[in-house]
């Protein structure tokens, strides 16, 4: 899958079969539904969950909050408008095996 054709899956009422919880996560952000994201990656298991998770708390406006997830990640916080992060999660998300 695309970036372009998981921003039109967004159209869709249901999520695409196969999504990782991390991508599903983003789908659901994408869709505006940020709580139901943040509760899809409430307990993050792996580092993919914990850098989502993370956006999510920067999106949100905790940024202490975020920068402990991103540490949980083992990732450096993102500098950058919000958006630029989505769609790059979405693409090392899509890339990844």
């Amino acid at each position: 899958m695309t970036l372009a054709e998981f921003r039109a899956a967004l159209a869709l009422a249901d999520p695409p079969a196969g999504l990782s919880t991390a991508l599903r996560a983003l789908w659901l952000d994408g869709k505006g539904e940020w709580d139901a994201a943040h509760r899809s990656v409430d307990d993050p298991d792996t580092a993919e969950g914990a850098r989502v998770h993370a956006y999510l708390h920067r999106k949100e406006g905790d940024l202490s909050n975020a920068r402990y997830w991103y540490d949980r990640a083992g990732a450096a916080p993102f500098d950058g408008p919000l958006e630029r992060e989505w769609e790059s999660l979405v693409r090392e998300l899509l890339a990844s095996p």
